[in-house]
């Protein structure tokens, strides 16, 4: 075995960058959202055990609804790019990159076992620029082929060194093969099958048999005619060996995935549901086409299933004659090399174990998988390809006639291939540029029109999604999918009546209920969704409440571990006003998923509403302990804490409140409650200063505004004030709390009392029960020496607030001095104070009245979406509303303000009596 030296390292690694440098400029698509974007195992804050526990795509691998691929070593690469460089996809693709190099480099010295330098490098270059990698090495999900062809290759060349001299066995690598397969099985399934290659290698090249050699052998053990050879002793136990780490390898692999295999549709794989012979017709003509695309990389999809290749259903069919053909050539070449000795058999002979054993997993042959074509399968099996090339390009180029015909050829075919590889990165460029090179190449598979609906629907373009969504129920009408695509892009155009018809026909082709029947090996669980989509969608009727709630139910029926079916519905309950139930919804959501930030999240806001303020902070808490970045939580935690009015808990709420801002630094709601909380603390500076910010974000910031101006006013800053009421009162000219303050600072600052008279009249225009207003125009009244118009209008005041003792007192003030002869000189108020501008006009608690709404009202949904997305909207956005409750220790202070400033009205009396 000849040794790789740099010059042929350089050039395999200068053609792979030549080759695959515009992948580092393409972006997560396809499969990558779900097993990057959409898997919380790459994140620091998930337990690194957690890898080893779920699936390739985040999902537990006890759940269901799991797809079993068990690969926790590449998750952990992904993992390991997040921590560099979170979600940015140029390191992702370059590491693959790098992979993908460092296995050709591996499969050259695999190549030089059996061809000599100049084939080997071939093959190698072949293997490195074949355009049928593009999927593997660009999309990111395929460095679960890249890292599990590393140790199968590596696995392959440790087991190539035990044999020692005298055909002696050598266990220290048939140990490190063992364990080399353990891990290439951890990073993809097929790794495993290198153990498949090693016995072939074992039998026909290391020991030299033929196929007629082991059969003349074991005859005549069997007539007892002669004994096995030592050599062939040698050879069993170490093939038992293997065998015997092999089977406990899948022992261990089955016990993983708990006994069961995962569900897919017919959707996914037509023929896998279909009956003899159409099963077993389509899967094996689908070995040809396999073939073909690597014989022919010309028309390369990124979607095989669904209608891409029609069923085979009778022996009729013309493509049963390719079916033929291929294995007539592959029994032809398995012959050849089983039968005959020589180092040509041999190489011919391991290129086709290269080429089938790797790709049996993904053959259908045995048991159905999720695809019906998957380019990235081939990677290995293009090894032994590439191999069967170049040494047929070897024996052609030893003729002298053929020579130079066969080296312009190979010049053509690796230059064409490289050319293809490049142009074809760009197609990985976004989702949209994959999935419509992909409609060129197929226009029935209604799951490539889906995914052009899906990539236009995320940039918002709803018109020509629905486009493709509408071709793709034509393409094939009774794709649930497609139905639920269309009635969701009918709802983002507010076309309600549309998407609840296209809702119904999805739910019309759902299978229908059979007693007994587990439903969960018949329905996708993204079908489900049909149920909770149209329930989200009819409950915005309040007449319909019941109706959406049965469909929840219905789903849950359905299937009992449909988590986001219990979400769905604990957010129903509570619009329903039945937060216990909602309780118990979110409850059962926790038992399926206890690692699940949002449910505690939504778990702490039932709590809010069943008035547990102490049991909601735990379960914000909780949330905050999973994902200490989850923005929802950190914000209503920290008004929660606000809210208690408790001192201890405020430099937490603060510290919450900041990383907030950290998160979201353009919501204005962040910067304003960390405004309220430096209020709270009388720390006026910081104060404005983040009033100032939520207003910079949000100029019409309605209780920004306001309490900014309230804070001047309180600071003795009223004319700064005033300025600030301005453009509130531009913004809301019926902001009441707003003219009754710009009204008391013209009336004591600027004397501008006909100004403030237009102020308190434009209260009592829209509210003439409005007591402050209607007494404060009173004053104005007084001040305008009006005493006949001031004593009417206290006693319409008195009329609406019989109850408020300093009313009274003013109306029997202004009579006292209607009858007396010194009224002009001797005014009521001293400085022309309007009444209760320090007690009862502006009462302090308008800012409890103003703050943002801290209560949080509003459920994380994951529903209503392709499959299912988030929708964490900020709660407590609308800043117009005011707090319909006051808290038992508002009303508290309230009523000390209250007693305070009657005490300043008999003061105020004192004086005037005196007088």
């Amino acid at each position: 075995m000849a040794d790789i030296n740099l010059k042929e390292v350089t050039l395999i690694v200068g053609v792979v960058t030549a080759c695959y440098w515009n992948s580092l400029f393409c972006g997560f698509v396809f499969d990558d959202v779900s097993a990057i974007l959409d898997n919380k195992d790459l994140h620091p804050s998930t337990p690194l055990k957690t890898l080893f526990q779920n699936d390739f795509w985040g999902t537990p691998m006890s759940e269901e609804r799991s797809h079993k691929s068990y690969r926790p070593l590449t998750v952990l690469t992904f993992r390991l790019n997040y921590l560099f460089s979170e979600l940015k996809p140029m390191s992702y693709h370059l590491l693959n990159m790098i992979f993908h190099a460092v296995v050709s480099v591996i499969f050259l010295k695999v190549c030089k076992l059996f061809l000599d330098s100049r084939s080997s490098m071939i093959a190698s270059l072949l293997f490195a620029v074949h355009p049928i990698h593009t999927e593997a090495v660009t999309g990111v999900v395929g460095r679960a082929e890249l890292l599990s062809s590393i140790f199968f290759l590596a696995a392959f060349l440790s087991y190539t060194k035990s044999k020692g001299p005298d055909n002696s066995i050598v266990w220290t690598p048939i140990a490190l093969t063992v364990f080399l397969v353990a891990v290439a099985t951890l990073c993809k399934e097929q790794g495993i099958t290198v153990v498949g290659i090693c016995c072939v290698y074992e039998v026909f090249i290391a020991q030299g048999y033929t196929l007629p050699l082991l059969c003349t052998t074991a005859g005549q053990f069997l007539r007892g005619k002669g004994s096995i050879p030592f050599s062939m002793l040698q050879t069993l136990i170490k093939l038992i060996v293997l065998m015997f780490s092999t089977l406990l390898l899948v022992v261990i692999r089955v016990q993983v995935i708990q006994s069961q295999l995962p569900v897919f549709t017919r959707f996914d794989n037509p023929a896998a549901v279909s009956p003899t012979p159409t099963r077993q017709l389509t899967f094996n003509y689908l070995l040809p086409v396999n073939a073909w695309l690597l014989l022919n990389p010309s028309e390369l999809c990124c979607d095989w299933t669904m209608g891409t290749i029609p069923l085979i259903e009778s022996f009729l069919d013309i493509r049963n004659l390719a079916t033929f053909t291929f294995f007539c050539f592959l029994g032809a070449l398995g012959v050849f090399g089983l039968r005959y000795p020589g180092d040509s058999s041999k190489t011919v002979l391991m290129a086709l174990c290269l080429m089938a054993l790797p790709f049996i997993p993904a053959s259908n042959l045995f048991f159905p998988v999720g695809f019906v074509v998957a380019e990235r399968v081939l990677y290995v099996p293009s090894m032994g390809f590439c191999i069967l090339v170049a040494h047929g390009w070897q024996r052609i180029s030893n003729k002298s006639v053929l020579k130079k015909l066969s080296w312009i050829c190979l010049s053509m075919v690796l230059f064409t291939h490289a050319l293809k590889t490049l142009h074809r990165n760009w197609d990985w460029e976004s989702e949209y540029t994959l999935f419509m090179s992909a409609l060129k190449v197929n226009k029935n598979n209604a799951k490539l029109w889906n995914n052009v609906g899906h990539a236009l629907e995320n940039e918002k373009n709803f018109e020509r999604a629905l486009k493709y969504f509408l071709q793709a129920t034509h393409v094939q009408p009774d794709d649930i999918g497609a139905h639920m695509n269309v009635g969701r892009t009918y709802k983002n155009l507010n076309r309600t009546k549309e998407a609840e018809e296209s809702y119904m026909m999805a739910k019309s082709l759902m299978p229908q209920i059979i007693p007994g029947k587990k439903y969960a090996a018949r329905i996708a669980p993204n079908h489900l969704n049909v149920y909770i989509n149209l329930a989200n969608l009819i409950r915005a009727n309040e007449s319909r409440l019941e109706e959406a709630d049965q469909l929840y139910r219905q789903a849950i029926s359905m299937r009992p571990d449909f988590k986001q079916a219990y979400i769905s519905r604990g957010e129903l309950l509570l619009k329903m006003n039945k937060p216990l139930k909602a309780k118990e919804a979110y409850l059962k959501a926790l038992e399926l998923d206890r690692n699940n930030a949002d449910l505690w999240y939504n778990l702490a806001i039932v709590h809010i509403e069943l008035k547990e303020p102490t049991e909601a902070l735990k379960n914000f808490n909780r949330a905050l302990e999973l994902n200490p970045k989850h923005k929802l939580a950190l914000f209503n935690s920290a008004i929660l804490m606000q809210e208690s009015g408790e001192v201890k808990l405020r430099p937490e709420a603060r510290k919450r409140l900041l990383s907030y801002i950290n998160e979201e630094p353009q919501d204005a709601n962040g910067y304003f409650n960390l405004g309220m909380l430096a209020m709270d603390d009388k720390k006026d500076s910081e104060a404005e200063m983040w009033m100032k910010k939520a207003i910079k974000l949000q100029a019409d910031f309605r209780s920004a505004l306001f309490n900014l101006a309230l804070l001047y006013s309180q600071t003795a800053k009223e004319l700064m004030a005033l300025p600030i009421l301005e453009e509130l009162l531009r913004y809301y000219p019926d902001h009441i709390k707003g003219l009754i303050l710009k009204g008391d600072i013209l009336m004591n600052q600027k004397k501008d009392i006909l100004g403030a008279k237009k102020c308190f009249e434009k209260i009592l225009e829209m509210d003439p029960s409005n007591v402050q207003g209607k007494h404060n125009l009173c004053v104005v009244y007084f001040e305008e020496k009006d005493l006949l118009k001031a004593e009417r209008c206290l006693v319409e005041t008195l009329a609406l607030a019989p109850h408020e003792e300093y009313i009274q007192r003013h109306l029997n003030i202004v009579r006292d001095k209607i009858s007396s002869s010194n009224i002009v000189e001797q005014p009521i108020f001293p400085a022309g104070k309007t009444s209760g501008v320090e007690g009862d006009k502006i009462p302090t608690e308008n800012v409890k009245e103003i703050r943002n709404e801290p209560r949080p009202t509003q459920i994380i949904n994951t529903s209503d979406n392709k499959s299912q997305s988030k929708s964490n909207k900020q709660l407590g956005k609308n800043t117009d509303k005011e707090t319909p409750h006051k808290t038992t220790k508002e009303i508290k202070e309230i009523e000390k303000k209250r007693v305070a400033a009657l005490k300043r009205l008999e003061e105020i009396e004192r004086i005037l009596n005196g007088e």
